[in-house]
């Protein structure tokens, strides 16, 4: 049987981590959270202290130092997914913290960071067999993969779904915090100059604001089928 690669692309809180787990186990495909690469790049900045109490980053220290940073996921069985770990170490729970959620945009714009792991993601990536969630996986990453999903939702229906997934980790953020900083983040996200998110032209567009993860399951395996029969 042919293993293609699925590339799920869309806004923040979207629901696309949560789809393309539940597709990559269907599958038994190998999941690759991009995002969490980025969260990890941001957290070794926090780390430096090369982002000051405004949200401004020392970009030459970070550029000067990428050879330094090392990513790997590593398959955790309790949790029944692969993991993100920092130069050896993992940092799964540390990227998940609203510090890290505030600046990774910030992050995610400098173009020498993008470069290095847009090219670590290809390689993973190489042979199919994988599910892919970011925001220009089906631009930038995998344009030729054989499926494209674009994952979207109003921003209340994104807003009360990260807030009640904190909360339920224990952070006491507002809701009102929470919205703010989705609408910076789709704001910086979808106006960068480098690698902007953008819904790639032959993507299925899926608004999930009404749809429950059933629904959206269904119908993205029906789509994927679809294309392992062809």
């Amino acid at each position: 049987m042919k293993r293609i690669r699925i590339a799920i692309d869309g806004l923040s809180a979207s629901g696309k981590s949560t789809l393309a787990q539940g597709l990559a186990k269907s599958l038994n495909y190998l999941y690759i959270d991009s995002g969490a690469m980025y969260r990890a790049v941001t957290l070794f900045a926090l780390r430096e202290k090369w982002i000051d109490r405004n949200g401004e980053l020392h970009v030459d220290a970070l550029v000067a130092a990428l050879d330094r940073i090392f990513l790997t996921f590593r398959f955790n069985p309790a949790s029944g997914r692969g993991e993100i770990c920092l130069n050896g170490r993992n940092v799964e729970k540390e990227i998940r913290t609203h510090e890290v959620s505030k600046h990774v945009s910030v992050i995610s714009k400098v173009s020498e960071v993008r470069n290095k792991l847009v090219r670590a993601q290809q390689r993973m990536a190489d042979g199919g067999g994988v599910v892919m969630d970011g925001r220009d996986i089906g631009t930038v990453v995998l344009p030729d993969s054989e499926v494209k999903f674009f994952m979207t939702a109003s921003i209340d229906a994104r807003s009360r779904r990260r807030h009640t997934e904190l909360q339920k980790r224990g952070r006491d953020t507002s809701f009102e915090e929470v919205r703010d900083n989705l609408e910076d983040r789709d704001r910086i996200d979808s106006t960068r100059d480098h690698s902007p998110l953008q819904q790639a032209e032959d993507a299925v567009v899926i608004d999930n604001s009404d749809l429950s993860i059933e629904q959206q399951f269904e119908h993205m395996m029906a789509i994927i089928q679809d294309t392992l029969n062809g």
